[in-house]
Parts: structure tokens; C-alpha cells; sequence
């Protein structure tokens, strides 16, 4: 058709593709413990960074609470006694005297250096000799241990110029406290540990906390197991529950619709064309007994009943196709198409053999492609139509091409004229089946309707 060369106008989506008629996926239980498995070890890593954080900050306030403890203990013991006012002028026998003191008493093990500050920042010892009459600023803390008496402990700056001779020995820890000379001027007592404690602390506390944590995590994972696998398995009989419900409603649904066309059409549309006869008969009768208002007024009856005999067969054919139950797709399709034809509409229809559709799916191609030909029958003025059915690898496609006078199909959807809501109910048609209604359309171009359903 020549439909199919020119340039199309855009897809518009009528109605969106849902999962209505598409089974829910099966629960895999392989893929949920994976994902259970995989969560424990997600969990399992964050309490291991976690852990190894926690048992670095408790190593190291351990370490330097022990670290302040050593510099108490070293400061009253040996550095107090020891002191003397002579040291404050520098003289070298006080000097020699605090550092014999110091290398055979205080350094060693993890001591790596001591200090002795007076309060101006000039260093009065040091087992550094290089140190000793050289004046650093002291920190608020260092002068804040002087004032108030305390100890203080903390990880040493090794970018300070006076912990330039201790760069080399690794990161350290650095504890001070006030002694005092005998003649009370207080001096601050400063000696500096290495940090490797710390490091040992951490890995002996992270053994304990992961011993036990990580133990406890395992142990609920596997007790969690069993539980799992019964709750997948009752997930899974409630999934095969609920098909088989839904089966059998759309069954019972199915069986409704026939009983209910059977019962209108053997009832109340015989009933009426029945009727209509006899109303058409009398107003023949009244027209032989030269009364012609009554033999007017009944023919109008008579008319009146045949219409309402056609739009309950229409009806009927909405509510459960005779063809389609009794002959197939197929021939119902060529049941619709032949009333346009009738009108001189040049037709093509092409159907595979095999539509891949179920019932249900049968049915929703019979409904959109009927409210489609009305539509073309009452508007398009066309000349060719085509009407495709065909399956794809997932997807059973219809199509309805026609070259009539096309129309705005965004303006449509979004502003319908008031009372014409036909494109919107077979969207909502088309979405609760499970089905995806596109339409391409406008002014001087035709129209072309396509529907994908999903393979059942």
C-alpha cells in the first residue's frame, strides 16, 4: 500500500504494556539465598571495617592511658627526686646527673626519648643533647599541663620543629606532666613512646570483637536458612495458588459471557424480532384500513425495535464473538472486515497460521480491531486498509493501516471531543489485557493502530 512509503507520522502510546496477563516470575530460590549470602558478606565487611576502627580508637586510648600512667610512675619515682634547682641554670653536673639517671632508669623498651621543659619553652634535658638551651613555643596544652597540674597524652606531631629528631623513629606517642624543683618552680616532665603498642593492642582487641561478631553473624545466617527455605516454598505454592485462581476465574468469566449471549439471544432478541414483525404486520393491516397516522406510528415502532435488535447483537457480539468461539480468529476478523468492504473499501488481510494468542489474547485482538474498523467504517473516508496479525519471538503484533484523512492523534488523546472518549476506553481495553496500543496519525496522512500482546 502506499501507506507504507511514505513518512510516518510519530508513535503515540495509547496504552502502556503492563503484567496483567504475563505470569509474575517464579520465586528462584538459588537466586534469593545468593542474595542472602551476598548481604551476610556485605554486612559482615561493614562490621569488620567497623571493628578494625572501634579496636584502633580502644587500642589507642588504652595505650595512652597506659602511656600516662608509665609517665606518672617515671615522674615521681625517678625524674622528681632527681631534680634540682641546678638544672635550671644549665650546669653540666646536674645535666650529666639527670641523664645517667635517665638512660639507666627510663629509656628502653618502648621509651624512645625525654624531654624536660621549663615553662619558657627552653628545653632543660633532653637524652638528645643536640635539644638541650633550645627554645620551642609551648602549645596551650603543654602550658595548660603546667597550670592546672594534669597529665596529658596524645600522638605526637612530627612536623614540629622540635620533634624533628624523632621523624625518624615512626609515628610516636608523647606524654607530659609539671614536677617540681626543690624550691617548687615546676618544669614539665615529657617522655616519648613508640606507637607499635597501639598497633599490637588493635590486632589482639579486633581478634576478640571478630571472633565473637563475626561468629554470631554466620551462626544467624545458617539458623536463618531453614527458615527461608520454608517461607520460599510457601511463597511459591501461593504463586501456583493464585494462577490457578486466576485461571479459573478468567474460565468462570469466559463461561459467564457465553451463557449470558446465549441466554439474550435466544431470549430477548427473538423476543423482539418476534415483536418487530408484528408491529410491522399491523401497521400493514391499519395501512390497508385506510389509517394512515397509526400505520405511520407503527412502522416507526417497528423501526424502533429493529435498531434496538441491532445494538443488542452488537452487544452479544462485545460480550462473547460467535465466530471467534465457534470458527476461530480468523474467521471473525473476516466477519469485521466485510462490512467495509460491503462499502466498496478496498481490504487486505493477512494472518500467520499461528498466532501464538490464547483466549484472552484472542479476544482483546478481536475487540481493539473491531472499535478500529467502526472508527475508520464512521470517519476516515479511506480507500485501502490493511489489517496484519503475526507473531514475534516474544510479542503477537497487530496492525491496521488505513489511508484515510488521519487526524491529531496527541491532540486527540490529551483534549477527546466532549462525549468521544473511544481512543482512551481502548487504551484502558488494550492496558488491563496486558497489552501495549500504539497509534500513529495525522491530518492527510491515515492512521495506523498497532498492538503488541505478550506471548502467554
Amino acid at each position: 500500500m502506499s501507506t507504507d512509503q511514505v513518512v510516518r507520522p510519530p508513535w503515540v502510546r495509547v496504552a502502556a504494556g503492563t503484567s496483567a496477563r504475563s505470569r509474575e516470575p517464579a520465586v528462584q530460590p538459588r537466586r534469593v539465598f545468593a542474595q542472602v549470602i551476598a548481604g551476610a558478606l556485605v554486612v559482615l565487611l561493614a562490621v569488620a571495617l567497623l571493628g578494625v576502627a572501634a579496636s584502633r580508637r580502644l587500642a589507642e586510648a588504652e595505650a595512652v592511658n597506659d602511656a600516662a600512667k608509665t609517665a606518672n610512675l617515671l615522674a615521681d619515682a625517678v625524674a622528681q627526686p632527681a631534680l634540682s634547682d641546678a638544672l635550671l641554670t644549665g650546669e653540666q653536673s646536674a645535666v650529666a646527673a639527670m641523664d645517667t639517671l635517665v638512660r639507666e632508669h627510663v629509656l628502653g623498651g618502648s621509651i624512645v626519648r625525654v624531654k624536660i621543659w621549663d615553662p619558657s619553652g627552653r628545653i632543660l634535658y633532653s637524652d638528645a643533647p643536640a635539644l638541650i638551651g633550645q627554645r620551642f613555643p609551648l602549645g596551650s596544652e603543654e602550658q595548660d599541663a603546667l597550670v592546672h597540674r594534669q597529665t596529658r597524652a596524645n600522638v605526637s606531631d612530627l612536623t614540629a620543629p622540635e620533634n624533628r629528631l624523632e621523624r625518624d623513629r615512626g609515628k610516636l606517642l608523647e606524654v607530659y606532666r609539671p614536677i617540681w624543683t626543690p624550691s617548687g618552680k615546676p618544669v614539665l616532665f615529657e617522655i616519648y613512646l613508640q606507637y607499635d603498642e597501639v598497633a599490637a593492642r588493635t590486632g589482639q582487641l579486633w581478634k576478640g570483637f571478630a571472633g565473637v561478631t563475626l561468629t554470631s553473624l554466620l551462626l544467624l545466617v545458617v539458623l536463618l536458612m531453614p527458615i527461608l527455605w520454608r517461607l520460599l516454598n510457601q511463597l511459591k505454592r501461593s504463586q501456583v495458588q493464585r494462577e490457578a485462581l486466576l485461571q479459573r476465574a478468567v474460565e468462570a468469566s469466559t463461561e459467564e459471557r457465553r451463557r449470558i449471549a446465549g441466554a439474550l439471544h435466544d431470549g430477548v432478541v427473538q423476543e423482539l424480532a418476534a415483536t418487530s414483525f408484528a408491529v410491522a404486520g399491523a401497521a400493514e393491516r391499519a395501512w390497508s384500513l385506510d389509517q394512515p397516522d397509526l400505520a405511520d406510528d407503527l412502522r416507526s415502532a417497528a423501526g424502533t425495535v429493529r435498531t434496538s435488535i441491532g445494538a443488542l447483537r452488537s452487544l452479544l457480539l462485545d460480550i462473547y464473538p460467535p465466530s471467534l468461539a465457534s470458527a476461530g480468529l480468523e474467521a471473525a476478523l473476516t466477519d469485521l472486515v466485510s462490512n467495509l468492504r460491503s462499502r466498496g473499501t478496498a481490504v487486505t488481510l493477512q494472518l500467520a497460521p499461528q498466532s501464538g494468542l490464547d483466549a484472552a489474547g484472542e479476544r482483546l485482538v478481536f475487540r481493539v480491531a473491531r472499535e478500529c474498523l467502526n472508527n475508520i467504517a464512521k470517519h476516515a473516508a479511506a480507500t485501502a486498509v490493511q489489517v496484519r496479525l503475526e507473531p514475534e519471538e516474544r510479542h503477537t503484533v497487530m496492525e491496521i493501516i488505513d489511508d484515510g484523512v488521519g487526524f491529531n492523534a496527541a491532540e486527540r488523546l490529551a483534549h477527546p471531543s466532549e462525549g468521544h472518549f473511544g481512543l482512551r476506553v481502548l487504551g484502558d481495553v488494550a492496558a488491563a489485557a496486558g497489552g501495549e496500543l500504539l497509534l500513529s496519525s495525522s491530518p492527510g496522512f491515515g492512521t495506523r493502530w498497532q498492538l503488541r500482546i505478550p506471548h502467554p
